[in-house]
């Protein structure tokens, strides 16, 4: 269906062996780490956030604006429309949202790698609070399969956004600032059940 993600994430504790399983498996790297700024946008109310939709202002190797329903989930794997496009300049970007009536609700930053494997969109995701691997494809046996060819535990399964993660963990760790940067996040080590999540990476 034109613009419908499907998707799961999967915490991870060695990163670095699932690179080299996805490596084995002849998945494409399509993007070297590459470092995101997001902004996401909210009316003054916060109504979009309390709807489960996405505003969402990206900037990595191009410019890109992204929307997205609260969705649902269909066969364990979180399912809902999203639009996305490319623009070519942030800040003006940022101002026409602004001019909208919306306003940046959190800022957040991570690293991505982006692979294809068959007809799958793989990234490994470096943030601030730890690593993570999102597997996005048409149909839900898909995605399911490669989490089985990767060796990630699909009972690990996360279908929770960055950001609702990071307000658990702020609720959790009583931390008082709003962006999800690396700064902010700099010298302090998270546990994942800081973050209400279990490492999915199977290593034996």
């Amino acid at each position: 269906m034109i613009d419908q993600e499907k998707e799961v994430k999967f915490y991870l504790s060695h990163p670095d062996q699932l690179l080299d399983r996805l490596k084995l498996s002849g998945a494409e790297l399509i993007q070297p780490r590459t470092l995101e700024r997001n902004l996401r946008f909210d009316t003054p109310d916060g109504a979009l956030t309390r709807a489960g939709r996405v505003l969402r202002l990206r900037q990595d190797t191009d410019v890109r604006l992204t929307y997205k329903d609260s969705g649902e989930i269909i066969d364990g794997v979180l399912t809902r429309r999203e639009i996305e496009f490319v623009a070519n300049d942030f800040a003006a970007a940022k101002r026409f949202f602004e001019a909208l009536g919306y306003q940046v609700h959190t800022a957040y930053e991570k690293y991505r790698q982006i692979f294809n494997l068959g007809d799958l969109h793989i990234t490994i995701d470096e943030m601030p609070y730890g690593s993570f691997a999102e597997i996005e494809g048409t149909y839900a046996t898909q995605i399911q399969a490669a989490a089985d060819l990767l060796r990630l535990d699909w009972s690990k399964r996360i279908n929770e956004s960055y950001l609702r993660l990071f307000e658990r963990l702020k609720e959790n760790q009583g931390f008082n600032f709003n962006d999800l940067s690396f700064e902010n996040f700099q010298g302090i080590r998270i546990d994942p059940q800081a973050l209400g999540v279990s490492p999915a990476d199977l290593t034996s």
